[in-house]
């Protein structure tokens, strides 16, 4: 089963077997001493394969521009008196900071870092789920933490990852941390995914959200030398991924004047807007629940119905050519290697 799928739990293992999990993790351990797997916590993995998942004190200190712009720009889709659930990360919790200052909120969290941004706001109500706590991240995780979001509905989801292709989507290298984000999907009717740049085009281990189920990317502007974080733009637009780039103040200011999480006629902050820069959107709110299935949006577990790429089927990422936002008439061009909001047209 390793050898199959790269990875397996020791709970799956146990059902598959059709066993106890302490008969389970003896006989991984004696295979482990043999060297034909490496344990990892609740599984084993192929030996030598996948690195181990990078600590926060390390993830902390990458990208933090590009992070902080992300976050700016994602607190814009957050309305007053919602109801969301934000995944663990780092980039999650440099959003939970901006959201203190939205009234209101109910906010569902597994990450310590999220409520502990939140503990101090007044008009924010935090919603902890249970489960263990994963150290490296500060994290709760397992079957406690699956099984406390059953029967969760929310509006959106925020989540971030280790890595995003327009092939597999989201993914992470630990095994535990990707079965909560996926319980965390299920329960929201818009799935929301904050990544930089630095993650596009990367694939690791486990997937926790497929790219059908993407509603919205949130990511910084790739170098103009990052062929690879280009490419995969391109592609999850063509999958109907709408995709928002924020500037990292760059621009002419720092992000919320106008200047920083994009420029006038860019993604981003209105032109000449202050405080919580307002993204643009695809024509017209998202539906949920019943309304969106009448309207033909996608509920979590549901597969777009997609066009294929080109004329009338989705944005185009070419140097120089208009790009229409959602139908709208609004366009944008990719001048000097910007990046516009891409929204896919209404289907």
């Amino acid at each position: 089963m390793v050898r199959a799928n790269g990875a397996v739990s020791l709970r799956e293992l146990a059902r598959v077997v059709q066993t106890s999990e302490v008969t389970v993790r003896r006989d991984v351990r004696a295979l482990e001493a043999e060297g034909l797997l490496d344990r990892r916590h609740g599984g084993a993995v192929l030996p030598g394969g996948f690195t181990r998942d990078s600590g926060f004190p390390q993830k902390s200190h990458l990208a933090t521009a590009e992070k902080t712009a992300i976050a700016d720009l994602a607190a814009g889709l957050v309305e007053e008196g919602e109801a969301i659930v934000v995944g663990a990360g780092t980039t999650t919790q440099e959003l939970a900071r901006r959201l203190a200052r939205i009234p209101g909120l109910t906010v569902v969290t597994n990450s310590l870092l999220v409520a502990q941004a939140l503990a101090h706001a007044n008009r924010v109500e935090v919603v902890m789920t249970g489960g263990t706590l994963r150290g490296s991240n500060y994290a709760l995780v397992g079957s406690g933490a699956e099984q406390s979001l059953q029967g969760l509905r929310v509006s959106r989801a925020f989540l971030s990852g280790s890595g995003l292709t327009a092939e597999r989507g989201l993914s992470t290298s630990n095994m535990l941390s990707a079965s909560v984000d996926r319980a965390l999907v299920q329960a929201a009717s818009e799935v929301v995914v904050l990544a930089d740049h630095t993650k596009l085009g990367t694939d690791t281990m486990f997937q926790t959200v497929p790219t059908e189920l993407i509603t919205r990317l949130v990511t910084d502007e790739p170098p103009a030398h990052d062929e690879r974080a280009g490419t995969e733009l391109q592609a999850l637009a063509d999958q109907g991924v709408q995709i928002t780039v924020a500037g990292t103040g760059t621009g002419g200011g720092p992000a919320g004047t106008g200047g920083g999480a994009g420029t006038a006629g860019g993604p981003g902050a209105e032109a000449g807007g202050t405080g919580r820069p307002q993204p643009r959107h695809a024509p017209g709110p998202h539906p949920t629940g019943r309304a969106a299935a009448e309207d033909g949006m996608p509920l979590p577990g549901q597969r777009r119905n997609h066009q294929p790429p080109g004329p009338g089927g989705g944005p185009q990422l070419r140097a120089g050519a208009p790009l229409v936002d959602g139908g709208r008439g609004d366009t944008a061009r990719l001048d000097g290697g910007r990046i516009a909001d891409l929204a896919p047209r209404r289907r």
